[in-house]
């Protein structure tokens, strides 16, 4: 991969294994929006990005150096040899070789923690365009304006001052006191992000199940895509489908040290084939 800076873009040249569409469309993160055939934006770390892909060329827009080295870079998970885990978890078993070669430009994001951990927690029992609804909406509601009418996460303890009401009428559901609780244990420390990010998973696990709702899916999702354990393998309906159905043989052990990649994989292959559970 080569880095061209320029007055005013970033573009990466001979991109490898990235995908725009796979990779900010496949369930990880909901504060993408498609604006073309080709370019995204969205909001990470408090920064607006716009940036778009044209084969294996990939633009960031007004986009400073520092912000692309201190954020982006790490955020898209650039630094990663993509194509040398794929080729491991290729021989472990043919259907996971067939599920990465369908959506081989699916890259882990690197999310902030409490934004991860915030919107699984909206995630339970919803779909996509909900839960992308109710993340804009408390953008929207408490965040911060960042650029182009697109608003930054709002921090737990700014949002520690709201009540179970207030994110009720974000149309959050049975979901908000668990918001609430979590702005609560956040904000105060008793649940510490930066401390359970240098946590063995074991330990971390324990520590965001603390959390009213927070369950073993939600806590391995917030480690997975807010805290880069890819070792981590979040088992959601589709998965453990997914699991008993493709992969009666295997447990999320059975895919080591990058089973969180595994996952997206197989989460993504399965949701876009129906067929293979009967429907």
């Amino acid at each position: 991969m080569l880095i061209e800076y320029t007055d005013c873009d970033i573009i990466l040249k001979n991109v490898i294994s990235f995908d725009l569409e796979q990779t900010l469309d496949c369930g990880q993160c909901f504060r993408w929006n498609k604006i073309s055939a080709d370019t995204y934006s969205g909001v990470a770390y408090g920064k607006y990005l716009k940036i778009s892909q044209n084969g294996d060329t990939v633009t960031f827009h007004n986009c400073c150096k520092a912000d692309f080295e201190n954020i982006w870079f790490s955020y898209f998970d650039l630094g990663t040899d993509y194509e040398c885990i794929k080729e491991n978890l290729a021989q472990i078993h043919p259907i996971l070789n067939e599920a990465q070669k369908y959506a081989p430009g699916i890259r882990i994001l690197k999310q902030e923690p409490w934004e991860a951990l915030c919107s699984f927690i909206i995630s339970q029992n919803n779909n996509i365009p909900r839960i992308k609804g109710i993340i804009k909406r408390l953008c929207e509601a408490y965040g911060n304006e960042a650029a182009e009418g697109e608003y930054s996460f709002p921090s737990a303890e700014a949002l520690s001052k709201y009540t179970v009401e207030d994110f009720a009428h974000l149309r959050s559901g049975f979901r908000a006191k668990y918001i609430a609780d979590a702005c609560q244990k956040v904000s105060c420390g008793e649940v510490d992000l930066a401390k359970i990010e240098k946590m063995s998973v074991t330990e971390a696990r324990t520590e965001l199940i603390k959390i009213k709702g927070v369950g073993q899916k939600v806590a391995d999702c917030t480690m997975l895509y807010g805290m880069g354990k890819k070792e981590c393998f979040p088992l959601d309906v589709w998965m453990k489908r997914a699991m008993k159905i493709l992969f009666p043989e295997l447990t999320p052990e059975s895919f080591g040290e990058n089973a969180g990649i595994a996952q997206q994989y197989i989460f993504h292959y399965s949701r876009m084939h129906p067929e293979l559970f009967g429907k």
